[in-house]
């Protein structure tokens, strides 16, 4: 029998190689090939199969049926219930990846206590660290005393051999993927093969013997999970554990969930204790607003505006704020944390063309207070209230929230779940509210206490926050090269 020829695996995308090459043709990733040897025995071709009474080996029922929804068992930790869709399913798999440190270690050793606390059992399985490790974490968050079976091993036949029995823990975790290997493959822990085979096999234990099983994922420079795409594929959740190393706040978003609502997020605090849910994340993002050390003389503070967003089922409010400077180089410097620096590039030439404002021609800082990463289109509008504001140094009202969607023409787009957005800057004592125009016909949403002002331009927005003593003049009034701002 001939000898199989080695083939090399990109461990950015999972792409196959002949031969060793510094860069992957597939993704474009260095040094990222590793040699992998495939099995010496051919798959076996497909033949005919039937069942047993001799008809097709399929049966296929229409769509219409009564199908209960899946039951659901709580963790104890209830931002990590909403993030997973109410609970987590029997029988279902969890991907949770996210930068080295930021807590996803603490984080699912809580969760397991708490989930052993309420009656059901648990078990972290670790590759990663020594059970002493674990147990001195434990000692800190103050867990020890919670019944969760704790192992140190890296073999899938070992934890298969271990699980595959009716006593088998109601959830278990594996910390994590990357150091599991199956003795049937002769790559090294952490491959494709290897990632992608162990996952296959612990999911496969999982849905057979209907417990919960979380793996944590390693990832990459670019903040994606390590490994083959498809193992995204293969779970049923995927969450990611975000947060930025000088705030205090981590999140943790759903960007895959077969049994609930994505991009769905959980807020915690880090602290000496481990994480602390946070019920309420406007008001915690909001807190230091009221703080008199923020505010310049005239009161409010330049270039800051709240913006009311939605985060997958739950209304945020978080503060954006711009610093707008003038440029000492030749290009000028752009600084975005927390935004799409694009997105940015896009908003500052609608000002420029739009409004005739010169925002371009300097440097831009623009920051999402808390260490929040806001993705929907619905916070343009906060941040060019945030941009106009500190480039005319007129403070944005204290009292008001904005959002909308700003299209290339400078007309402010409607947005979802305005009314959801309305009551939330209501319950937090806000009482004016910028907001896009509603289209002919359609009922405007409200919120009790809270006035609304609608916004059809984005040149509307530049008149309310010019300073008084100056006019908005009209593309037609304005020569060519000034600004659309006249004494």
């Amino acid at each position: 029998m001939a000898k199989p020829q080695a083939r090399y695996a990109c461990q950015q995308c999972g792409a196959l190689a002949p031969k060793w090459a510094g860069r992957c043709e597939a993704c474009g990733a260095w040094n990222s090939l590793v040699e992998e040897v495939p099995r010496s025995a051919p798959p076996k071709s497909l033949g005919r199969a039937t069942s047993r009474r001799g008809g097709p080996a399929i049966d296929f029922v229409g769509l219409r049926g009564e199908t209960a929804g899946p039951p659901r068992r709580l963790t104890g930790i209830a931002e990590l219930d909403r993030v997973c869709g109410g609970g987590l399913v029997a029988g279902s798999t969890i991907l949770v990846g996210g930068d080295p440190g930021i807590g996803k270690s603490t984080l699912l050793l809580q969760a397991a206590a708490a989930f052993a606390a309420r009656g059901s059992t648990a078990a972290y399985i670790t590759g990663e660290e020594a059970i002493d490790q674990i147990r001195l974490r434990a000692e800190r968050l103050g867990v020890a005393d919670r019944p969760v079976g704790l192992a140190a091993a890296s073999s899938v036949r070992d934890i298969a051999d271990s699980l595959d029995s009716a006593e088998a823990p109601d959830l278990v975790i594996i910390d994590s993927i990357q150091t599991m290997y199956l003795d049937t493959l002769d790559s090294a822990p952490g491959t494709v093969s290897q990632v992608r085979g162990a996952a296959q096999e612990l999911i496969g234990l999982a849905k057979r013997r209907g417990f919960v099983v979380v793996l944590v994922g390693h990832v990459t420079k670019e903040g994606l999970i390590a490994g083959p795409r498809v193992l995204e594929h293969m779970v049923d959740t995927v969450l990611y554990f975000e947060g930025e190393r000088g705030h205090q706040f981590r999140i943790l978003r759903a960007v895959k969930n077969r049994f609930g609502a994505t991009d769905e997020i959980g807020v915690f605090e880090m602290s000496d204790r481990g994480l602390v849910e946070v019920p309420n994340p406007s008001a915690l993002f909001l807190a230091d607003r009221d703080d008199p050390t923020n505010s310049e003389a005239g009161g409010r503070a330049t270039g800051a505006a709240v913006f009311a967003g939605i985060e997958g089922t739950r209304p945020l409010l978080v503060e954006v704020q711009a610093l707008v400077a003038p440029s000492l180089l030749g290009t000028p410097r752009r600084a975005v944390v927390g935004w799409e620096a694009t997105r940015l590039a896009m908003l500052t030439a609608v000002l420029d063309a739009r409004c005739g404002l010169s925002v371009g021609a300097n440097d831009i800082y623009l920051n999402i207070a808390g260490g929040l990463r806001i993705v929907e289109p619905a916070a343009d509008l906060a941040v060019a209230a945030a941009l106009v504001s500190a480039l005319t140094e007129t403070p944005f009202p204290a009292d008001t929230v904005v959002f909308g969607e700003i299209g290339l023409s400078g007309r402010v787009r409607p947005v979802g779940h305005a009314e959801a957005r309305l009551k939330e800057a209501a319950k937090l004592g806000f009482t004016e509210a910028w907001v896009p125009k509603r289209p002919s016909g359609r009922r405007a949403a409200s919120a009790e206490g809270l006035r609304t002002v609608e916004i059809g331009h984005l040149s509307e927005l530049v008149a309310r926050l010019s300073p008084p003593r100056r006019r908005l003049v009209s593309p037609a009034e304005r020569p060519p090269g000034r600004v659309a701002v006249a004494p």
